[in-house]
Protein backbone atom coordinates (compact mmCIF):
# COMPACT_ATOMS: atom_id res chain seq x y z
CA UNK A 1 0.00 0.00 0.00
CA UNK A 2 1.23 3.53 -0.77
CA UNK A 3 1.94 5.88 2.07
CA UNK A 4 0.92 9.52 2.20
CA UNK A 5 4.50 10.67 1.36
CA UNK A 6 4.66 8.33 -1.61
CA UNK A 7 1.42 9.72 -3.03
CA UNK A 8 2.58 13.29 -2.38
CA UNK A 9 5.84 12.55 -4.21
CA UNK A 10 3.90 11.16 -7.20
CA UNK A 11 1.67 14.24 -7.41
CA UNK A 12 4.68 16.56 -7.09
CA UNK A 13 6.63 14.73 -9.84
CA UNK A 14 3.61 14.74 -12.16
CA UNK A 15 3.06 18.48 -11.56
CA UNK A 16 6.71 19.23 -12.35
CA UNK A 17 6.51 17.17 -15.55
CA UNK A 18 3.39 19.03 -16.70
CA UNK A 19 4.99 22.43 -15.89
CA UNK A 20 8.15 21.51 -17.80
CA UNK A 21 6.05 20.47 -20.81
CA UNK A 22 4.04 23.69 -20.71
CA UNK A 23 7.21 25.78 -20.43
CA UNK A 24 8.65 23.99 -23.46
CA UNK A 25 5.45 24.65 -25.44
CA UNK A 26 5.64 28.32 -24.47
CA UNK A 27 9.26 28.42 -25.64
CA UNK A 28 8.31 26.87 -28.99
CA UNK A 29 5.52 29.40 -29.56
CA UNK A 30 8.02 32.29 -29.85
CA UNK A 31 11.31 30.58 -30.74
CA UNK A 32 10.87 30.97 -34.48
CA UNK A 33 10.37 34.77 -34.37
CA UNK A 34 13.10 36.57 -36.33
CA UNK A 35 13.29 39.53 -33.90
CA UNK A 36 14.55 41.76 -36.74
CA UNK A 37 13.76 45.46 -37.09
CA UNK A 38 15.02 48.30 -39.25
CA UNK A 39 17.46 50.70 -37.65
CA UNK A 40 18.68 54.02 -39.02
CA UNK A 41 22.06 55.19 -37.77
CA UNK A 42 24.11 58.28 -38.53
CA UNK A 43 27.01 60.30 -37.20
CA UNK A 44 27.48 63.98 -36.58
CA UNK A 45 30.80 65.21 -35.28
CA UNK A 46 33.64 62.71 -35.73
CA UNK A 47 37.12 63.38 -34.38
CA UNK A 48 40.14 61.52 -33.08
CA UNK A 49 42.72 62.61 -30.55
CA UNK A 50 46.00 61.17 -29.31
CA UNK A 51 45.65 60.93 -25.53
CA UNK A 52 47.74 59.42 -22.77
CA UNK A 53 45.95 56.44 -21.19
CA UNK A 54 46.74 56.52 -17.48
CA UNK A 55 44.85 53.31 -16.76
CA UNK A 56 47.31 51.14 -18.68
CA UNK A 57 50.92 51.68 -19.77
CA UNK A 58 50.66 55.50 -19.82
CA UNK A 59 51.46 55.54 -23.53
CA UNK A 60 49.53 57.68 -25.97
CA UNK A 61 46.58 55.96 -27.63
CA UNK A 62 43.92 56.97 -30.14
CA UNK A 63 40.68 58.16 -28.59
CA UNK A 64 37.79 58.50 -31.00
CA UNK A 65 34.85 60.78 -30.36
CA UNK A 66 31.60 60.52 -32.26
CA UNK A 67 28.14 61.97 -31.94
CA UNK A 68 25.53 59.57 -33.31
CA UNK A 69 21.90 59.58 -34.43
CA UNK A 70 19.68 56.57 -33.81
CA UNK A 71 16.17 56.02 -35.11
CA UNK A 72 14.46 52.71 -34.37
CA UNK A 73 11.05 51.39 -33.37
CA UNK A 74 11.59 48.17 -31.42
CA UNK A 75 8.03 47.89 -30.12
CA UNK A 76 7.14 44.95 -32.45
CA UNK A 77 9.87 42.85 -30.80
CA UNK A 78 7.89 42.64 -27.58
CA UNK A 79 5.50 39.72 -27.26
CA UNK A 80 4.21 37.84 -24.25
CA UNK A 81 7.54 35.97 -23.86
CA UNK A 82 9.89 38.98 -23.99
CA UNK A 83 10.87 40.37 -20.61
CA UNK A 84 13.41 42.95 -21.81
CA UNK A 85 15.82 43.94 -24.58
CA UNK A 86 19.51 44.66 -24.09
CA UNK A 87 20.59 47.06 -26.84
CA UNK A 88 24.19 47.85 -27.70
CA UNK A 89 25.79 50.04 -30.37
CA UNK A 90 29.09 48.71 -31.69
CA UNK A 91 31.76 50.15 -33.95
CA UNK A 92 33.61 47.67 -36.18
CA UNK A 93 36.80 48.53 -38.03
CA UNK A 94 39.95 47.01 -39.43
CA UNK A 95 43.55 47.96 -38.62
CA UNK A 96 46.92 46.78 -39.88
CA UNK A 97 47.47 44.63 -36.80
CA UNK A 98 43.93 43.22 -36.43
CA UNK A 99 41.45 42.13 -39.07
CA UNK A 100 38.39 42.78 -36.89
CA UNK A 101 38.04 45.26 -34.02
CA UNK A 102 34.75 45.72 -32.20
CA UNK A 103 34.05 48.37 -29.58
CA UNK A 104 30.79 48.83 -27.67
CA UNK A 105 30.02 52.56 -27.56
CA UNK A 106 26.52 52.71 -26.08
CA UNK A 107 24.02 50.36 -24.44
CA UNK A 108 20.55 50.45 -22.94
CA UNK A 109 18.12 48.04 -21.29
CA UNK A 110 14.49 48.38 -22.39
CA UNK A 111 12.00 46.56 -20.18
CA UNK A 112 8.52 45.47 -21.20
CA UNK A 113 6.10 48.37 -20.90
CA UNK A 114 8.80 51.04 -21.36
CA UNK A 115 9.12 53.14 -24.48
CA UNK A 116 10.90 51.13 -27.19
CA UNK A 117 10.90 53.91 -29.81
CA UNK A 118 14.26 55.66 -30.19
CA UNK A 119 14.80 58.98 -31.95
CA UNK A 120 18.18 60.12 -30.68
CA UNK A 121 19.85 63.11 -32.33
CA UNK A 122 23.45 64.11 -31.60
CA UNK A 123 23.76 61.60 -28.75
CA UNK A 124 27.11 61.11 -27.07
CA UNK A 125 28.61 57.67 -26.65
CA UNK A 126 28.41 56.10 -23.21
CA UNK A 127 31.83 54.45 -23.32
CA UNK A 128 35.25 55.61 -24.52
CA UNK A 129 36.33 54.68 -28.04
CA UNK A 130 39.96 53.67 -27.43
CA UNK A 131 42.28 52.04 -29.95
CA UNK A 132 45.56 50.90 -28.46
CA UNK A 133 47.36 50.42 -31.79
CA UNK A 134 46.78 53.92 -33.27
CA UNK A 135 44.25 52.52 -35.74
CA UNK A 136 41.63 55.26 -35.64
CA UNK A 137 43.40 58.22 -37.24
CA UNK A 138 42.57 58.18 -40.94
CA UNK A 139 40.58 54.94 -40.73
CA UNK A 140 38.38 54.87 -43.83
CA UNK A 141 35.81 52.26 -42.84
CA UNK A 142 34.31 52.32 -39.36
CA UNK A 143 30.84 50.79 -39.26
CA UNK A 144 28.22 51.40 -36.58
CA UNK A 145 25.65 48.66 -35.95
CA UNK A 146 22.90 48.30 -33.37
CA UNK A 147 22.40 44.81 -31.95
CA UNK A 148 20.24 43.43 -29.18
CA UNK A 149 19.68 40.43 -26.99
CA UNK A 150 16.07 39.39 -26.47
CA UNK A 151 15.67 38.32 -22.84
CA UNK A 152 12.71 35.90 -22.74
CA UNK A 153 10.63 34.61 -19.86
CA UNK A 154 11.29 31.06 -21.09
CA UNK A 155 13.62 29.89 -23.84
CA UNK A 156 16.92 30.71 -25.44
CA UNK A 157 18.65 34.10 -25.51
CA UNK A 158 18.93 35.20 -29.15
CA UNK A 159 21.52 37.77 -30.23
CA UNK A 160 20.14 39.82 -33.14
CA UNK A 161 21.78 42.47 -35.32
CA UNK A 162 19.46 45.19 -36.58
CA UNK A 163 19.06 45.68 -40.30
CA UNK A 164 20.83 48.87 -41.21
CA UNK A 165 24.28 50.20 -40.42
CA UNK A 166 26.29 53.36 -40.95
CA UNK A 167 29.89 53.70 -42.11
CA UNK A 168 32.02 56.76 -41.48
CA UNK A 169 35.61 57.98 -41.78
CA UNK A 170 37.89 59.29 -39.06
CA UNK A 171 39.91 62.39 -40.00
CA UNK A 172 43.54 62.08 -41.10
CA UNK A 173 44.76 64.52 -38.44
CA UNK A 174 44.46 64.50 -34.68
CA UNK A 175 42.12 67.06 -33.15
CA UNK A 176 43.63 69.63 -30.83
CA UNK A 177 42.02 70.99 -27.71
CA UNK A 178 38.97 69.63 -25.98
CA UNK A 179 36.26 67.50 -27.62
Amino acid sequence: MNTFLSRLNTIFAFTLSVMAGLTFCCFLSTDFNLNQENVTLGTGKVSVKEVRDYSAEKEKKDLGFIVFDLNADLTPLFNWNVKQLFLYLTAEYETKSHKLNQVVLWDKIVERGNNAVFDLKNANTKYYFWDYAHGLKGNQNVTLTLSWNVIPNAGRLPKVMGTGSHSFVFPNDYSSGRF
